[in-house]
């Protein structure tokens, strides 16, 4: 009995890891091995990150293989826009 009650716990913990809070997006940033992020909808409307979505649409277009929208840069610069979008809010 001990299984099935750990199966249900890793599969609600799997559910949880996918769904996105209301007023965010899930993205995948990386340029070989993508990772997933979620950020506040308000980035969007932050010129510097205006900037890296066309950069993204230059390489994929409007076509995302991960299921998302996927962001080819360093996931360190990606870290480092995020960190000063949200000190600038």
């Amino acid at each position: 009995m001990a299984i099935p009650k750990m199966l249900r716990r890793s599969l609600s913990a799997e559910k949880r890891s996918t769904e996105v809070p209301k007023g965010h997006l899930a993205v995948y940033v990386g340029e070989s091995e993508k990772k997933r992020f979620v950020i506040p909808l308000s980035y969007l409307n932050d010129p510097l990150f205006q900037e890296l979505l066309c950069q993204t649409e230059e390489e994929f277009g409007f076509h995302h293989p991960m299921g998302g929208l996927t962001i080819p840069c360093r996931e360190e610069l990606f870290i480092d826009l995020t960190s000063h979008l949200s000190k600038n809010q």
